[in-house]
């Protein structure tokens, strides 16, 4: 780059923290490093236009994880661990609240639905007999049952005649989460760079030298938050995994309120501005959904538009108004990592598909590493 010396000055000399990711864990690490450390030099580096992954992306869901999926997380996961991941979970959503406020992100607790097609009855039964189980595991963290059953009064066809309810779950805009989210970082002195990706680094005497596709610096302390884009990084233990989602145009008179899980949480919906916003799919092809490529499969396209016209909204006639993929951070455990990588550099990343809900906390214990 052609830099002037006001421009190197300003933006890339004695930078004190450079952090790698401008979404929810990366600007929560910055507000949390600039109110412990309030004259140091902060620098976010994004990689996109807009925040890359899936912050911007995601589908709105306020949630802790649906039964089935709890489930299955206790068969590879002790209950300590499942109870820590959930604790983190309502630990991060309250914080993300408190910080933003429920106005500004649109925050509303409509509840939560898991439903089970007719074909998934063992299922089904699985986890209905294991609500008074998980009831009482969780109530020390609730105050009081998060799960109770229900009658499918929605109109859905070809699920099950009860659903499980989750009174606890919420929904928000994230476009606003984030918005909101931006403008205290930037009020707070922390300057942010967009289009700029970063592309290896390596440690200096006390600092790190980073190279971008623009330019090569040097911060005293590295901190990434790329998530599903930290392998590019070297965090070997994070690998992408692309969530594909869909919206309709608005529909009139569209009664479905809440959010909405199906198939182990691997397809999930809600509706936002008379819409349905539909996402999933992922379990069709594993293998090509762990890529970092923003974009759509018509295997996936397909079966979320066969699921819509003849599950979810069999009577109704809609449109499709819009696609779009995210980018998520996964691993073989649920846990997130948050640590420091070496002398200088250190991350918080693999959100699990949870980024809503912890990314908040993740940020926090990120900035908290720095002694």
């Amino acid at each position: 780059m052609n830099l002037s010396y006001w421009e190197t000055k300003t933006w890339f000399s004695n930078i004190d923290f450079c952090i790698v990711g401008s979404g929810i864990t990366g600007l929560n690490c910055a507000l949390n490093l600039k109110t412990r450390f309030p004259k140091s030099k902060i620098l976010v580096l994004e990689r996109g236009m807009l925040l890359n992954g899936a912050s911007t992306k995601n589908a709105g869901f306020a949630c802790f994880g649906s039964v089935s999926e709890i489930l299955e997380d206790l068969n590879s996961h002790s209950e300590e661990e499942v109870l820590q991941l959930i604790q983190k979970r309502l630990k991060g959503l309250n914080l993300l609240r408190k910080n933003l406020g429920d106005k500004n992100i649109g925050y509303k607790e409509y509840g939560g639905y898991e439903l089970f097609t007719k074909e998934d009855q063992a299922l089904f039964e699985e986890c209905t007999a294991k609500l008074p189980e998980l009831n009482k595991m969780l109530e020390p963290l609730f105050g009081e049952a998060m799960f109770s059953i229900q009658k499918n009064s929605f109109g859905f066809r070809d699920i099950q005649k009860k659903i499980i309810f989750n009174q606890f779950e919420g929904q928000l805009n994230t476009g606003g989460m984030m918005e909101t989210l931006l403008y205290k970082v930037q009020k707070a002195g922390i300057k942010i760079l967009n289009n700029v990706n970063v592309e290896e680094f390596t440690e200096a005497k006390n600092s790190v030298k980073i190279k971008t596709d623009k330019l090569e610096f040097l911060a005293r302390k590295l901190l990434i938050a790329t998530n599903g884009f930290s392998e590019k990084l070297g965090i070997a233990q994070v690998k992408p995994a692309r969530a594909q989602v869909l919206i309709t145009k608005p529909i009139k008179n569209l009664e479905i309120k809440g959010t909405f899980h199906l198939d182990k949480g691997y397809y999930y919906f809600r509706n936002i501005d008379d819409c349905i916003l539909f996402g999933g799919g992922r379990n069709l092809d594993f293998k090509t959904e762990e890529t970092t490529e923003m974009a759509q499969t018509k295997l996936i396209q397909q079966k979320l538009e066969e699921l819509l016209k003849n599950t979810i909204l069999p009577e109704t006639s809609f449109e499709i108004e819009h696609r779009w993929s995210g980018i998520m951070g996964i691993g073989k455990q649920k846990n997130p990592i948050v640590k420091q990588v070496s002398e200088n550099v250190y991350c918080g990343v693999r959100l699990g598909g949870m980024g809503v809900a912890i990314g908040s906390l993740v940020g926090k214990e990120l900035s908290e590493l720095i002694i």
